[in-house]
């Protein structure tokens, strides 16, 4: 039986693994027909997790080493070829903002558990009908109950149901604004904030950030000057700057708002992963503020399912008209089974263990990147990492890439003309923590070296 070992130097730990095996059937220290330990001894062995282990044993069945036999375990192939294998082209995805999946979450099982009891109540059947484009009544309540923590006294007639928060801003955007309109956002925004302005035709007007988020006193020179239709805001672990606005600095924003009359797009998907609570914006302006919350940062972006807070019941309806014209109306399917989460406490406990796998990532990230110059919420899921005066940050994130690392680069995020020099690193989308810990050492790295092509200073 082999004996597992691993070749430190491969770019990744699964691939270590892969590559000691392929050499040990070359060298002939195993031999075609040998059985292979099982998954998890070999995870305790070589002191990796289990899952690094599993996307070993998926590579080398992809490149022919190996092959399953159902009850019996994972033998070395009888066939392997004696000529070269397909070599493997690892991309570790650290640029797509999505939460990790921790291992107490089985979405294998819940998701179909959820349906299942969504489809065998007394009304289950109706989930598979056409809705209103507000969403169905259960589903706004439900809504209501789940965004209670955070706007305090909001009521379901203000709340429609949308199928994802980027549906959801574009149609804010569509209802409120027209061709040639200005929208104030901080320097480093949304990238879908960016598309939509370029689909329909709107200015983006630039406003300072700092450590705290957007400058309040930036908004109010735009204000005076330009007079913007908008602004759009993300209050909570921003992306890409990972900063939270303080109560006091909201308050500002809304003040500066309501003198000017600009209508404030709160965009709020990571609310739900900081542990303080902090008055969303549209608790303290209702009249003015239409906030965007979805799941997808707190949950999954599987499900499809956002809701979007209006200043008032008749601007709900309004807004659903826009939807009516476009999507129609949420998932039905998906949106019950997240009323169902909501009602049994399933989304608070997903979250809590996102928040929770986020916190060991941030510290895991700290950890390999000390010394940087990088911000980071303790319970995000992704870095801003500026960079050193010797890289740019397009071909920081170009080299990554070179490397087998998939991270942003600050001209994603701009609507500045000479953005800072800086990536956004999303630590969620690794399918494990060696995975990231193998990456963000590349990082590290690559930092501290200068931009291939360059030369020495003699």
């Amino acid at each position: 039986m082999w004996k597992p070992r691993l070749i430190e130097a491969a770019r990744m730990k699964y691939l270590g693994i892969v590559e000691a095996l392929e050499a040990d059937i070359r060298t002939g220290r195993v031999m075609r027909g040998d059985r292979l330990p099982a998954q998890r001894a070999i995870a305790e062995a070589l002191g990796v997790d289990l899952t690094t282990v599993t996307r070993a044993f998926n590579e080398a069945r992809r490149r022919g080493l190996v092959a399953a036999q159902a009850g019996r375990g994972t033998f070395i192939s009888e066939r392997i070829d004696d000529g070269v294998v397909d070599q493997p082209q690892p991309l570790l995805d650290l640029s797509m903002n999505i939460p990790p999946q921790p291992s107490a979450v089985d979405f294998r099982k819940i998701f179909p558990s959820g349906i299942a009891g969504v489809l065998g109540s007394s009304k289950g059947l109706l989930h598979l009908h056409y809705q209103e484009s507000t969403g169905a009544e259960p589903d706004r309540t439900a809504a209501a109950t789940w965004l209670a923590h955070r706007i305090e006294g909001v009521t379901p007639d203000r709340i429609v149901v949308t199928g994802g928060a980027q549906c959801a801003l574009f149609g804010v955007c569509e209802l409120l604004l027209q061709r040639g309109d200005l929208v104030a956002a901080g320097a480093m925004t949304y990238p879908g904030l960016k598309a939509i302005g370029v689909q329909k035709g709107l200015i983006l007007e630039a406003l300072d950030m700092d450590e705290e988020g957007i400058v309040p006193d930036s908004f109010e020179k735009v204000c005076g000057e330009r007079s913007p239709k908008a602004v759009y805001i993300v209050p909570s672990i921003d992306n890409p700057t990972t900063s939270t606005l303080p109560e006091a600095r909201r308050r500002a924003l809304v003040s500066i708002a309501r003198k000017h009359g600009v209508a404030i797009i709160e965009d709020d998907p990571y609310a739900p992963l900081r542990a303080e609570r902090i008055p969303a914006v549209a608790e303290l302006a209702p009249d003015i503020t239409w906030h965007i919350a979805t799941l997808s940062k707190c949950s999954t972006p599987a499900l499809r399912v956002a809701y979007v807070v209006a200043p008032s019941a008749a601007k709900a309806l309004r807004f659903a008209a826009v939807l009516r014209a476009s999507i129609l109306m949420a998932p039905p399917l998906m949106t019950a089974l997240v009323s169902r989460w909501i009602s049994e406490g399933t989304l608070e406990e997903i979250t809590r263990l996102i928040r929770a796998e986020n916190a060991e990532r941030q510290k895991l990230a700290s950890t390999i990147l000390e010394g940087s110059n990088f911000a980071g919420d303790p319970n995000g899921h992704h870095l801003w990492l500026h960079l050193p005066d010797h890289w740019r940050a397009s071909d920081f994130a170009a080299h990554a890439d070179r490397v087998g690392i998939s991270i942003v680069p600050s001209s994603a995020f701009a609507i500045v003309a000479h953005p800072v020099e800086a990536v956004r690193i999303s630590l969620g989308v690794a399918p494990d923590r060696g995975d990231l810990e193998d990456g963000l050492i590349l990082l590290a790295s690559l930092i501290s070296q200068p931009p291939l092509g360059t030369k020495a200073v003699v």
